[in-house]
């Protein structure tokens, strides 16, 4: 009898591999695909973490970002509104400024205006007085009026006038393309009128037909123009100094007043 039963060993080959089999079949491939699944889950999952982990730090630098945009946002604002602060403290004081200048300039104005009346209407009452007065005294002294005497006068200046004062007036006179002009502070009676005019044709050889008005302004004075020539005499000429004297006064005085 053998020692080996190959028929035996055999079937147990055959047993153990299908068995094998079996378990490879039935147990090992469902475990080895569940460790497969848990692996990919696992791995799937440590993915997933990774991707939430650099999202949440991609979140966390956009907000850093923003955080930093947002500070140098709010120090451009801070910056800005003190700039704009400081440009309306500015504006505001330059507004103060000007609208102090401009009422200083104002209460100058309205102060040499003041002084401009006030020198008017003091050379205005002055020349009536003289005027009034220089009236009086050569009625009570020569029993002339002073009408008379300013014509008198102005006859004697025609007559005084220089040679080439003479010729200038001569040829003014002659090449005139408008009419003479004599004006007078009073209504002129017409001997008068004929004096002025016979001593113009005697003095510069002219015979004339002037035109005569009445000018209240000139203060019992008398003028002749044509063409931008003219020979005057009126009591205004001899105010001139004391006028200059007065506004001298009211000027030192207004000026004392604006400092005050």
């Amino acid at each position: 009898m053998p020692l080996i039963d190959w028929f035996t060993v055999i079937a147990q080959v055959i047993n153990f591999l299908i068995l094998v089999w079996l378990l490879k079949r039935f147990l090992y491939k469902p475990i080895l695909n569940a460790v497969d699944a848990r692996e990919k889950k696992v791995a799937d999952e440590l993915k997933n973490a990774d991707a939430k982990e650099a999202e949440a730090q991609k979140e966390k630098d956009e907000f850093k970002q923003k955080n930093e945009e947002f500070d140098q946002q709010r120090n451009a604002l801070f910056n800005k509104a003190k700039e704009d602060a400081k440009a309306e403290r500015q504006r505001l004081f330059e507004q103060v400024r000007k609208e102090a200048s401009d009422l200083r300039a104002k209460q100058q104005e309205a102060l040499r205006n003041e002084e401009q009346n006030l020198s008017q209407e003091i050379g205005r009452r002055t020349q009536q007085e003289v005027f009034n007065i220089a009236r009086k005294v050569l009625t009570d002294l020569a029993g002339t009026s002073l009408e008379e005497r300013t014509v008198d006068v102005f006859v004697q200046r025609l007559h005084s006038l220089k040679d080439d004062e003479k010729k200038q007036l001569a040829s003014a006179l002659s090449a005139s393309s408008g009419q003479v002009l004599i004006r007078t502070a009073f209504d002129l009676p017409q001997a008068q009128r004929d004096s002025v005019k016979k001593t113009i044709k005697e003095t510069l050889g002219i015979e004339i037909q002037p035109r005569f008005e009445t000018a209240p302004d000139l203060v019992s004075g008398i003028e002749l123009t044509t063409d931008g020539q003219k020979v005057a005499w009126s009591i205004a000429d001899y105010l001139s100094s004391l006028q200059k004297s007065i506004d001298d006064l009211i000027k030192e005085k207004t000026a004392s007043k604006a400092r005050a």
